[in-house]
């Protein structure tokens, strides 16, 4: 089996060594781009100030920003990259920061500037890939977060939610085909060789639009397991209004399109092309709900049914059941997941935004138009 250290450091440590001395041994950079975070990158570096077992480096890379992000940035102990406005924005300026600063390392994590790791979140991940294997058998190559949001707002209580059910899923599949880079720890072993690629400058691509999930494909590419960590957690926020989320997941899932059409169907990919399936199922399945509900209307044949409460009562079961598995959850989150109609017109939202990413796809494969879905995230988020 292809060891989950660097050669030189893996043949420095006995067969017998302890995990948790070998994890010690590891180099650990911590990589924070920035884009106008200066409101949020105190609570970043904060957390990581007092992490049980510290980074042996910590890098912020203010790229483009227009407020006071590197100036409070410098306030810390940490190397300060500050660079102009970037063609090809997070993806470059992690590119740099890595050759610059993290060529070397063993671990690299990778931490949105938003977003606060907990105490043990370096110790942790050091000791998963000091370990000998993974439950799979393949060496670790990246190790994501179980991210989560705080906000008490009903908007990121919803998203929060979503993301509960998504970690749980990916923690009994005991892997995962996007490692977040809200906060992910990744093998640098692995990052050397991705970044050999005649195709990229670095680690990260500069043709795709969700650079996480390409990177995480490589990663798999080459034989190793990339998973939810089972005990760190990331706490970030949350889109505030609709119109910034919509920005956010037209975003991802453009991206995830456009990356899948680009990558063909194969054993890494079937499992990404079938949740496509079904989310366009699901959008088939609601427009013809729409279309037969109208059609009974207009001609006079509707008749309200008693069975027809079972399936909202249902849906209202299963919500509930996944809110109480929501992390640091309230008597709100319950209510929320009870109430229903929040649930499902956030379910119509999904809906609109996984059509209409399709569409954009398909349109611009014909008219050869790119829409640069990072500034119509940015310009979203500045507008509320």
């Amino acid at each position: 089996m292809q060891s989950v250290l660097p050669p030189a450091t893996a043949s420095s440590l006995p067969d017998d060594s302890d995990p948790r001395e070998a994890a010690w041994q590891l180099r650990v950079v911590v990589l924070v781009p920035a884009y106008n975070e200066a409101s949020s990158i105190g609570a970043t570096l904060d957390g990581l100030m007092v992490q049980s077992r510290p980074a042996d480096r910590i890098v912020v890379i203010p790229n483009g920003c227009s407020d006071s992000t590197a100036w409070a940035a410098r306030k810390y102990p940490v190397t300060v990259m500050e660079l102009p406005r970037l063609e090809h924005r997070k993806s470059e300026a992690l590119n740099r920061a890595w050759n610059e600063y993290a060529y070397d390392a063993d671990v690299v994590i990778c931490l949105d500037a938003d977003t606060v790791l907990p105490p043990n979140a370096l110790a942790a991940w050091a000791q998963e890939f000091a370990a000998s294997e993974t439950p799979s058998g393949r060496p670790l190559g990246g190790s994501s977060s179980k991210f989560t949001m705080q906000d008490p707002g009903i908007l990121s209580r919803l998203q929060k939610a979503e993301f509960a059910t998504w970690t749980d899923v990916a923690l009994r599949r005991g892997r995962t085909s996007v490692l977040a880079g809200t906060g992910c720890a990744i093998n640098n072993s692995v990052l050397r060789r991705v970044a050999a690629r005649d195709d990229r400058e670095g680690p990260w691509v500069y043709t795709s639009q969700v650079e996480d999930f390409e990177l995480t494909y490589r990663i798999r590419e080459l034989g190793y397991t990339c998973q939810v960590s089972p005990d760190v957690r990331a706490y970030t926020d949350s889109m505030k209004s609709v119109k910034a989320l919509w920005g956010q997941r037209m975003k991802w899932q453009v991206g995830t399109v456009e990356d899948l059409l680009e990558l063909g169907v194969n054993r890494l990919t079937l499992r990404d092309w079938g949740q496509q399936a079904m989310g366009l199922l699901g959008v088939f399945l609601k427009l013809l709900w729409l279309a037969v509900m109208a059609a009974s209307l207009v001609l006079g044949v509707f008749r309200f049914v008693l069975f027809w409460w079972l399936v909202p009562i249902l849906f209202v079961a299963l919500d509930i059941k996944r809110a109480r598995r929501i992390p640091h959850r309230d008597w709100k989150d319950i209510a929320l997941a009870a109430s229903f109609f929040p649930q499902e017109i956030f379910m119509w939202l999904r809906s609109g935004w996984f059509l209409a990413s399709w569409w954009a796809v398909l349109t611009g494969k014909i008219t050869r138009r790119r829409i640069d879905r990072w500034e119509a995230q940015y310009t979203a988020e500045e507008i509320n």
